[in-house]
C-alpha cells in the first residue's frame, strides 16, 4: 500500500488538485490516476465550501439555461432584422425575453412555447412603440399557430406585468394592405390589376371609417372589414377593368386569405353606399344596384357626413324617428291615403319606406339572430294569472309562529 501522500499506482509524489467542471479531483501528474473525488458544486458560493447540491443546481443546470438563453436571443435578434426593427426595439425585446426566461412559470413550458416565447417579446416591443404589426405576421415567420401564439403572448402580458396598447384601425390598415400583391407588376397580375398604394391605402381607410361610423365594426374582428373595404376601393380606382373581378379572386391576386366573414362584411357595406347613393342628388336619376355603387365611391365619400345625416337618423333625430306614426295607421288620413297608393302601387309604397330615413343601428339589432323557441306552456300552467284566492289549509303553511297563528284565528273569528 501507498504511502500517505504518493499515487497507489506509480508511487509518485506528485499529486495536484485538478478542478473537472464542478468536482475538485486529486490527480497524479505522473501517471494520471485518480485518487479521490470532490463533491458536486456550483461555480458560486458553494464552491467555496464543497457543499453538496442538487443537479437542479448545479453547474450543469446553469450551462443548460445559458446555452437556451443564447439561443432564445439569437431567434430575437433575427426576428428584429428580418422585420427591419430599429435597434432600440431589439434591445427592449432582448431583456423581455431574459426577464420571461427567469420567470419560473416559463420554466416548465413545453419546447415549441419557449421558441414562440421571443416571438411574443417582439410583438409586445412593437405594440408598446406603436408599430404597426400584427399577430398573424408573427406566427407566418414563427411557423406558428395563432392560437397557440395567442395563449403565449396573455400569459407573457400577465406574468410580467406588461402593458401593451391596442392597434388602431388606421394602423391595422396600412399593415394589413402592406402584405398585398397589387402594388407591383407580375407576371400572373394583369396590368389594369396593379394599384398605386397610397391612393388605395387612403380611399380604404374611408370606407373603413365610413364602417365605423354605421356599426359595421363595434364587436367585430377587423380583418375582414379590412380585406372587404380594401376590395371596394381597389374596385372604385378604375371601375371599369376591375369590377368583373370577383371578391375570392381579388384575394387570391392580393396573396393573402379571405375570412369567412368578409362576405357578409362586404355585403353590409353595399347595403350603406347604396342607401347613401338614394339621397344624392346627380345619383337619384339612375338604377343603382350593388355593381353600379362602385363606381361612385369617391363622391359617397366626399359627401359622408351629409349623405349619413340624411339617409338616417342621427343622434337627437333618432326619437323624431321613432315616434313617427307608421304607414298605413287608421289615425293619420295621409297614411292611409298611401296605404291605398301602395296598394294600387305596389313598387311605389316600398321606394317610400327605402327612402324614408331609419334609425342608424347596429346590424344585430336591425337584423337579430333567431333564437330558441321557449317550451309552449300546459293548459293548466297557462290558466294561472296569480290572483287566485289562496284557502285557509294553503294560508297556514306561510305562518311560521304559534303567535302568528293565534292572531289569524283570532282574526278570523271577528269576521
Amino acid at each position: 500500500m501507498a504511502a500517505r501522500g504518493c499515487c497507489p499506482s506509480c508511487g509518485s509524489a506528485a499529486l495536484v488538485e485538478d478542478a473537472h467542471y464542478a468536482q475538485q479531483q486529486l490527480v497524479c501528474a505522473a501517471c494520471g490516476c485518480v485518487l479521490a473525488e470532490g463533491l458536486l458544486t456550483t461555480t458560486y458560493t458553494e464552491e467555496e465550501h464543497l457543499r453538496e447540491v442538487t443537479y437542479s443546481q448545479s453547474t450543469g443546470q446553469k450551462e443548460h439555461l445559458s446555452r437556451c438563453l443564447q439561443r432564445g436571443i439569437r431567434r430575437v435578434r433575427d426576428l428584429c432584422k428580418v422585420l427591419q426593427l430599429p435597434t432600440v426595439f431589439e434591445e427592449t425585446a432582448v431583456s423581455y425575453f431574459q426577464r420571461a426566461l427567469q420567470h419560473t412559470s416559463f420554466h416548465l413550458v413545453s419546447l415549441e412555447k419557449k421558441e414562440l416565447l421571443g416571438g411574443c417579446c417582439v410583438f409586445v416591443t412593437c405594440r408598446q412603440h406603436n408599430w404597426p404589426l400584427t399577430m398573424g405576421t408573427i406566427c407566418s415567420l414563427l411557423y406558428a399557430k395563432q392560437e397557440l401564439f395567442a395563449s403565449v403572448y396573455l400569459s407573457l402580458q400577465k406574468e410580467l406585468g406588461l402593458s401593451v396598447p391596442a392597434l388602431s384601425l388606421a394602423d391595422l390598415v396600412k399593415t394589413h394592405l402592406n402584405s398585398f400583391r397589387l402594388f407591383q407588376h407580375a407576371a400572373d397580375i394583369p396590368a389594369p390589376f396593379v394599384e398605386d398604394k397610397e391612393k388605395m391605402v387612403a380611399r380604404t381607410m374611408q370606407i373603413v371609417e365610413l364602417a365605423s361610423e354605421t356599426w359595421l365594426v363595434t364587436g367585430r374582428h377587423p380583418v375582414p372589414i379590412v380585406t372587404a373595404a380594401a376590395f371596394l376601393s381597389w374596385q372604385s380606382l378604375q371601375p371599369a377593368a376591375r369590377l368583373t373581378c370577383t371578391f375570392a379572386r381579388f384575394c387570391k391576386l392580393a396573396g393573402v386569405d379571405l375570412p369567412p366573414p368578409a362576405h357578409l362584411r362586404l355585403k353590409e357595406l353595399l347595403e350603406i353606399l347604396l342607401r347613401m347613393a338614394s339621397k344624392l342628388a346627380w345619383l337619384r336619376v339612375f338604377n343603382m344596384d350593388k355593381k353600379t355603387v362602385v363606381k361612385h365611391i369617391g363622391d359617397l365619400l366626399q359627401h359622408r357626413i351629409f349623405l349619413l345625416k340624411n339617409a338616417f337618423c342621427l343622434e337627437d333625430e333618432e326619437e323624431q324617428c321613432a315616434a313617427a306614426p307608421s304607414e298605413g295607421s287608421p289615425s293619420s288620413p295621409p297614411a292611409a291615403g298611401g296605404a291605398v297608393q301602395e296598394k294600387g302601387h305596389p313598387l311605389e309604397g316600398k321606394r317610400q319606406r327605402e327612402g324614408s330615413p331609419r334609425p342608424l343601428l347596429p346590424p344585430c339589432l336591425i337584423n337579430p339572430r333567431k333564437r330558441l323557441r321557449t317550451a309552449a306552456l300546459s293548459a293548466s300552467d297557462s290558466a294561472i294569472t296569480g290572483d287566485e284566492p289562496i284557502s285557509d289549509s294553503e294560508i297556514e303553511q306561510y305562518l311560521r309562529g304559534p303567535e302568528e297563528i293565534r292572531a289569524f284565528r283570532k282574526a278570523k273569528a271577528w269576521q
